[in-house]
C-alpha cells in the first residue's frame, strides 16, 4: 500500500494489536501494511485481527513450505508444523529412508526428535527408482489443499487428487491446486474418489482432526471460533477419522505406497497400533524444532507368507 497521510502510522497498529493480545503485533503490523490496498481497506483489517480473527484470514493467505496458500474465511488454516510431513512424504517419493534415529517402531514410547530438515528438492515425481508415470498422490481431508500442493511443488510433477467434506474447504483447495493440474472432490474422506484410483496411491496425506472433542474448547480463539469444528474435532480419543483413513487405505495404497497423518506426540503409539492393526507396517517420526509428529504406515509391496 502506498504511504498516506490518512493512514495510521505503524506505531498505533502496533499498539492496537497488542492490545488485542497479538504476540507478533509488529511483523503482523507491517504484513497488514503491506496487504491493504487503500487507508480504509488497512483500517478495516487491522478491525478484524483486532476482534481476533486469524491473521491469514484477514489478509487470504498463509506462507506453507514457501507457498503463498489463499486461506479463505472458514478454513483450516495451515500450520508450519505439517511443513514436517510434507518432508517427510516428498523423502518417501524420492526413495530415501529417513535415518535410524528418525524412525521407531509402533512399539517405542517416545519419538525422537531432530533438527529441521532442508526444503525437498524440485526432482521429477516419477516412482522412486525407476522411469515411469509421476506419483500419485491423495490429500484426504484436504482443507486448503496447501499439504498435497506443497508435495507437488516439491517433487515437480505428479498426479494430484485432493477431497474435503467441507464446501468450502473444497473450494478454496480447487484455487490453490489449479496452478498444479489438481483435481479435488468434495465429499467424505475416499468416497468422492475416482475408483481408478484404487491400488494405485503412491502417497496418501491425510491431515485429519486430532484433537480430542473435550479439548476443543481449550484451543486458542483463533482456531476454535473461525475455522470449522469438523477441521479440528478428532472425537473422543482424536483418533475416530484417523481409524477410518487406516481402515480403508490399503484398498487405496499401491503396494509400497505410504500414508502419513500428523497427531499429538502422546497420540502417535495409538495411531501407529492403529496402522498395524489394519495391515499397515508402521512408524512414527517427529521434529522437535517444529514440535511435530507424523505416523506412516507403508502397504506391504508383496503379501506376507502364510505358514504351512
Amino acid at each position: 500500500m502506498s504511504a498516506s497521510a490518512s493512514s495510521p502510522p505503524l506505531s498505533a497498529i502496533v499498539t492496537r494489536l497488542r492490545a488485542a493480545g497479538c504476540v507478533f503485533a509488529e511483523d503482523e503490523a507491517r504484513l497488514l501494511i503491506s496487504a491493504a490496498s487503500t487507508p480504509a481497506d488497512l483500517a478495516a483489517m487491522v478491525d478484524r485481527r483486532a476482534a481476533g480473527l486469524p491473521l491469514e484470514h484477514v489478509v487470504g493467505w498463509a506462507e506453507f513450505c514457501g507457498l503463498r496458500i489463499a486461506v479463505d474465511p472458514g478454513v483450516f488454516v495451515p500450520r508450519r508444523r505439517s511443513e514436517f510431513l510434507v518432508r517427510q512424504a516428498a523423502d518417501l517419493a524420492h526413495g530415501a529412508a529417513s535415518p535410524p534415529d528418525q524412525a521407531l517402531s509402533p512399539a517405542s514410547q517416545a519419538t525422537a526428535g531432530f533438527p529441521g530438515q532442508a526444503p525437498a528438492r524440485r526432482v521429477s515425481a516419477s516412482r522412486p527408482g525407476r522411469a515411469g508415470p509421476p506419483v500419485v498422490i491423495v490429500d484426504l481431508c484436504c482443507g486448503s489443499g496447501a499439504l498435497g500442493a506443497a508435495l507437488t511443488a516439491a517433487l515437480g510433477r505428479a498426479e494430484l487428487h485432493a477431497a474435503d467434506v467441507d464446501p468450502a474447504a473444497a473450494r478454496c483447495a480447487r484455487r490453490n491446486l489449479a496452478a498444479f493440474g489438481g483435481r479435488v472432490y468434495e465429499g467424505d474422506l475416499y468416497r468422492p474418489l475416482p475408483p481408478t484410483l484404487r491400488g494405485r496411491v503412491d502417497i496418501l496425506l491425510a491431515n485429519v482432526p486430532y484433537v480430542p472433542t473435550d479439548a476443543v474448547r481449550t484451543l486458542p480463539p483463533e482456531a476454535r471460533l473461525h475455522e470449522a469444528r469438523l477441521a479440528l474435532d478428532g472425537g473422543p480419543d482424536g483418533l475416530d477419522v484417523l481409524r477410518r483413513v487406516a481402515a480403508a487405505a490399503p484398498l487405496w495404497l499401491a503396494p509400497g505406497g505410504h500414508l502419513l497423518v500428523e497427531t499429538s506426540e502422546r497420540q502417535a503409539l495409538r495411531a501407529a497400533q492403529v496402522f498395524t492393526l489394519d495391515g499397515l507396517a508402521a512408524r512414527v517420526v517427529s521434529s522437535a524444532d517444529l514440535n511435530a509428529t507424523v505416523v506412516i504406515g507403508t502397504r506391504p509391496a508383496r503379501p506376507a507368507c502364510r505358514g504351512g
